[in-house]
């Protein structure tokens, strides 16, 4: 049964003539009922959307029911309407080819189930991608040329001002302009911008979308130089994005009215230069390395953990602790603070028991058993379980793979992997055997298929195997080449760490790890194989290893 999906799209709700959603949607329609015969048809229509990716609604919507098998065409008025990337639209072509859906551009006039119509395909999107990037620096070139005559390139209103439709450009809000003097006089006082937070936060001040305030954007508007009139432009690489160099930073001083003198903002920021410089040169001297730094993650109010050493023991040992932004901000998080000594023993002695694990489940254990190797340990006393369908996709994920990754050195620095190949192994024995029963049914059937077909066949099945076999030879063996010292010092860490846990007779106490160990081997063993450790009610809910996989643990008080 034929169905056509029908997509269609314009950037703005403005295109007129013939990139308009009434007429796309119109050729479409009779497109697809006089040219491919095809009456039952649907239409997607995003409206508003740029090409530059596929992040639209209801493209997003008909490429999950293509994946579903209800549509046999997909039809666009041009290419464009569906993306000027060529990536994107390599990926979005290779799924209509597995899913069977024949796409048709209806203005280009292209046929793609031969070779050459699939090459215009592609040098048609490469010249569509072409187009979108010139039209972006043709673009960029008249805001940086708006932005030196001082004119507004539609930016939000910053704090303090609101847009005035007749100047075109923003203008002193009253209200809000009392709390940037606020922020301003509260720190040339301080000079502290954690002073400034609790002081609006207590009197109930509300940031521009009326949420509580932060120490980062307290600072951001001390150093904003809007508010003493000066504008500045391409100041940062995207809205949160990089600094750029201050030679391609556009400013315009005394452009527009000013909330702040001059004079105060200097005197602020000049608290800030020697608050920073202070900061670096005489409290940090060199920096203290906290193992899971940038790590954790609050399951509570999703917010990131900051960290700092705790007091000195009686042996002089300082653990880190954590402590949720969201709290430390005094933005209403009740999350406790954590102790590294209690988090490391937890993660070093689970890493511990996946090693030890991987060496077991070749023997073809249970999952159930597989469970109980991975929670082995007086650390888990509490831990019944993990999540059965966390614990599924982390079992068959090893049993396909436990001796995958296997990693030598060489007498010159040199690290060599032997890569897994069990899936390829599998994909061939599944060739094998489908070989196997070709020849079967042309020899023992009574509906035996032709000579020629058998033939065709099999050389297509004997050509799948050749392939996987050259990727199996292939995949033995790899050298990384060579690597420079730092590199290799950070793979070296991997193989203390290792090393080190898998041949402990006994748990492993963290403080006792880290007090042997320096932390910088730590940190880069734990930032080679964790993405993301999720805290919640005090203590470890999940951790996202860097393989894909989340271990998601399940606790005696969550029955």
């Amino acid at each position: 049964m034929k169905k056509a999906a029908l997509y269609i799209r314009v950037s703005t709700h403005h295109q007129l003539d013939k990139d308009s959603l009434p007429f796309q949607r119109q050729e479409l329609i009779n497109y697809s009922k006089y040219v491919l015969g095809i009456d039952e048809h649907e239409i997607f229509e995003d409206a508003g959307y740029s090409a530059k990716n596929t992040i639209r609604p209801a493209y997003q919507n008909m490429m999950s029911r293509i994946r579903l098998g209800e549509f046999s065409h997909l039809v666009v008025w041009k290419i464009d309407r569906v993306s000027r990337n060529l990536l994107d639209f390599s990926d979005m072509y290779q799924e209509l080819k597995n899913y069977n859906v024949s796409f048709i551009s209806k203005n280009e006039q292209f046929d793609t189930s031969n070779a050459i119509g699939e090459a215009m395909l592609k040098i048609i999107l490469v010249f569509a991608e072409l187009e979108r990037q010139m039209t972006s620096e043709r673009v960029s070139k008249v805001m940086l040329d708006r932005a030196t005559k001082g004119l507004w390139n539609g930016a939000p209103c910053p704090l303090g001002y609101k847009w005035d439709e007749d100047r075109k450009f923003p203008v002193i809000d009253k209200d809000e302009a009392i709390v940037i003097n606020h922020i301003y006089n509260v720190y040339e006082e301080t000079e502290s911008t954690v002073k400034v937070m609790h002081f609006l936060n207590s009197n109930s001040y509300k940031t521009k979308r009326g949420g509580k305030w932060t120490t980062k954007v307290i600072a951001d508007i001390l150093r904003n130089p809007f508010y003493k009139g000066t504008y500045r432009y391409n100041y940062r690489q995207s809205a949160r994005g990089k600094i750029k160099k201050q030679e391609d930073w556009i400013l315009v001083d005394n452009n527009h009215e000013s909330i702040i003198s001059a004079e105060q903002w200097e005197k602020c920021n000049k608290i800030m230069d020697k608050n920073a410089q202070r900061n670096v040169a005489f409290y940090r001297g060199k920096p203290n390395i906290h193992v899971l730094a940038g790590l954790i993650k609050c399951g509570e109010c999703a917010s990131s953990y900051s960290s700092k050493l705790d007091r000195a023991r009686e042996n002089g040992y300082r653990p880190s602790t954590y402590i949720c932004l969201n709290r430390n901000n005094g933005l209403g998080c009740k999350a406790k603070i954590l102790n590294e000594m209690g988090l490391g023993s937890f993660i070093f002695n689970y890493i511990a028991n996946i090693v030890n694990v991987t060496k077991s489940i070749k023997n073809q254990i249970s999952i159930n058993e597989f469970e109980k190797l991975l929670l082995k340990g007086n650390i888990f006393s509490d831990v019944v379980g993990l999540d059965p369908k966390s614990l599924e996709a982390i079992y068959y994920k090893y049993l396909f793979s436990y001796n995958s990754n296997t990693i030598k050195y060489s007498s010159k620095k040199h690290i060599v992997i032997k890569k897994d190949t069990s899936e390829l192994e599998y994909e061939k024995n599944k060739l094998i055997r489908a070989l196997e029963r070709l020849e079967e049914l042309y020899l023992f059937s009574d509906n035996s298929m032709s000579q020629k077909k058998y033939i065709v066949k099999t050389r297509e099945l004997e050509d799948k195997i050749k392939a996987i076999d050259d990727k199996i030879s292939e995949s033995k063996v790899e050298s990384l080449g060579g690597v420079n010292d730092i590199e290799f010092l950070k793979k070296s860490s991997y193989f203390i760490m290792m090393n080190e846990i898998s041949n402990r007779s006994a748990d492993i106490e963290y403080r006792e790890l880290d007090m042997r160990i320096n932390k910088e081997t730590l940190r880069e063993f734990i930032l080679t194989i964790i993405e993301k450790i999720i805290v919640k009610n005090d203590r470890i809910d999940s951790i996202l290893f860097k393989d894909g996989l989340e271990h998601k643990f399940i606790y005696k008080s969550y029955q």
